[in-house]
């Protein structure tokens, strides 16, 4: 008797937290550094990518609300490279090239984005919980404007139920008091003439249709934005490319901001809605 009353007094287990957020190094597939939350996914390319393309700009992927599907996604590309391109719950549809994609950053110099010679070359976990990962990812230093070294170190951090990942950027740099930087996002003029746009000293936010189709046609529409507390202004570049919103920086000084994205074929399902989530960051 005695032994059941201790037993019948012992706690339940609970089951282990599933979780809502990942994020990791992708050594299988050319360097790829992954990040995901149950509503957004997305990547920034490495070193073994370099060339095609180099470019700090982040990779979109699309996906349905619910489970994470990245590493489910990257195993199938073992076999097929271009299984994410395809729809399964969501894909890979949106086009970065030599840019800054759905939301990095770059410094804005003379008029011009001036990109890192190099992908990201290393990379720390700060924290891994079911709820919350963080990491940093070490660009190495290179010359903006002719006179300034600079390098990056960008600490992103990825939470569940919202579509915005929070960023500090840290830039150090020699031969200026201050850097312009901005970040912002790559609207394919040449693509989408006409698409609906948001725009205010803090913000830069677009409604356009996917704009990789290279594999599979696409009907959905993406949301892209960036939000940029403290942000001096925003604008379009003179190419039309981009939307950045910009603000000056020290060096060592965080330049934190938000980028976000998401898909028609989801919960927000126009324009008007992906703004008014936009505007619920400022």
């Amino acid at each position: 008797m005695a032994l059941a009353l201790v037993l019948l007094a012992l706690p339940a287990c609970k089951p282990a937290q599933e979780a809502k957020v990942m994020a990791r190094y992708v050594p299988e597939r050319a360097d790829d550094f992954v990040f995901e939350n149950n509503l957004i996914a997305g990547r920034f390319y490495g070193e073994a990518l370099e060339g095609n393309p180099t470019s700090p700009g982040i990779d979109i992927w699309v996906k349905l609300p619910g489970k994470l599907v990245a590493d489910d996604w990257y195993k199938g590309a073992l076999e097929d490279p271009d299984y994410y391109h395809h729809n399964h719950g969501g894909k890979d549809c949106y086009k970065v090239s030599v840019s800054l994609g759905g939301g990095a950053s770059a410094p804005f110099v003379d008029g011009q984005l001036c990109y890192p010679p190099t992908n990201y070359r290393s990379f720390e976990m700060v924290e891994e919980t079911p709820e919350r990962v963080s990491f940093i990812l070490h660009y190495p230093q290179w010359q903006v404007g002719g006179e300034v070294c600079v390098s990056l170190d960008k600490k992103v951090t990825v939470t569940p139920d919202t579509y915005f990942c929070d960023v500090e950027d840290i830039y150090r740099f020699e031969g200026a008091e201050t850097l312009c930087i901005a970040a912002g996002v790559n609207r394919h003029p040449a693509q989408n003439p006409d698409v609906e746009e948001k725009m205010s000293p803090a913000c830069y936010a677009l409604w356009e249709p996917a704009s990789d189709q290279s594999i599979e046609p696409e009907d959905g529409m993406l949301g892209v934005a960036v939000v940029v507390p403290g942000s001096e202004s925003s604008f379009l570049t003179e190419d039309g490319i981009h939307g950045i919103c910009v603000k000056e920086v020290r060096s060592g000084e965080p330049f934190r901001y938000k980028f976000g994205s998401c898909w028609s074929k989801g919960r927000i399902k126009d324009g008007k809605s992906w703004f008014d989530e936009v505007e619920k960051q400022l």
